[in-house]
């Protein structure tokens, strides 16, 4: 359920090339003419404007964009305009090295993209960095936290809606045994929450619900200083109610005292083609104000624009 609003008559990506390189020509570069093109765009058609660039002009897209533009307006149109699996494995690579947050950023690229995308990460992953992904997560990560993120980032589960509901009750069992035991990170619980595909983990979660009165969430509430415990609750929200998972972080990036920019680009154009719409109906549902009125009092000038042209505001 994408937001991205796309022309009904898209140009040729030649022509594209063509005005992005006017864009940047002259004394001041034209940002609006960069969002008008590169918002507009789905990812083929992006990557297709790369190809026309290179082509005409000999020089990289990307280079151009980074040479031209600067701060978070940069990160926003660099960002949307890679490839998404060569985006996730970027923001991948850069949290790994940043540590902060770096185990979040992870758990949400390995739990909210499909078997086949996860799969094209690691293999844009493997060609950009020279080293797999699942080589960089175990050396920078330790304990419970490598014990789960390792299988989460290798993970290729089955996708469709075939689910085995005796499966779901006896492993709804195991969850609520090794919780009440406060067994967070026994190989039971990461095996159940790596594996098995998500129609089959959310029927797990139901019967859960229905068996023993809680949602498994709340029996996974965490002590303030447990960060093992955060990571595995985001991890399940990711897998079965991401939009849920992706409203809180804009929240959270939002509300700060200073904005988080780093998150709310992250989001935005990871999202703007996948599920916006439910985001944004989350949002709205959770803060009482719009995210398109949210974003447009905490950010300004292009960056706002970009923003906005990608969650679609003003669409009908």
């Amino acid at each position: 359920m994408a937001t991205l609003k796309v022309p009904a008559h898209v140009p040729a990506p030649s022509e594209d090339a063509e005005q992005l390189h006017k864009a940047f020509e002259g004394w001041g570069t034209n940002e609006q003419l960069i969002i008008d093109i590169l918002a507009h765009r789905n990812a083929a058609q992006r990557n297709s404007i790369r190809k026309a660039y290179h082509e005409a002009y000999g020089k990289e897209l990307l280079k151009s964009l980074d040479e031209e533009l600067s701060s978070d307006f940069e990160r926003a149109v660099v960002l949307f305009t890679l490839d998404p699996a060569e985006r996730d494995a970027y923001l991948a690579n850069e949290s790994i090295k940043r540590f902060t947050s770096s185990n979040w950023v992870l758990m949400e690229i390995a739990c909210t993209r499909s078997s086949h995308e996860l799969f094209n990460v690691r293999k844009a992953y493997h060609a950009r960095y020279k080293k797999s992904l699942e080589e960089d997560v175990a050396h920078h990560t330790k304990g419970d936290h490598r014990k789960l993120l390792v299988p989460l980032v290798s993970a290729f589960r089955y996708e469709g809606e075939e689910v085995n509901m005796t499966l779901a009750k006896s492993e709804a069992k195991i969850l609520r045994d090794k919780i009440s035991d406060k067994h967070y990170s026994d190989e039971e619980v990461i095996r159940i929450v790596t594996t098995r595909s998500k129609a089959q983990l959310n029927a797990t979660l139901n019967h859960y619900n229905t068996a023993f009165g809680n949602a498994i969430n709340k029996d996974l509430k965490p002590d303030s200083d447990d960060e093992f415990l955060k990571l595995l609750r985001d991890a399940i929200k990711c897998l079965t109610v991401p939009e849920k998972y992706f409203e809180k972080v804009l929240r959270q990036a939002i509300n700060k005292l200073g904005t988080d920019e780093w998150a709310l680009t992250r989001v935005v154009t990871t999202r703007a083609e996948v599920d916006m719409v439910r985001i944004k109906e989350e949002y709205q549902r959770r803060n009482s104000v719009t995210l398109e009125k949210a974003i447009a009092g905490d950010t300004s000038g292009d960056y706002e624009k970009m923003l906005l042209a990608l969650i679609g505001a003003g669409d009908v």
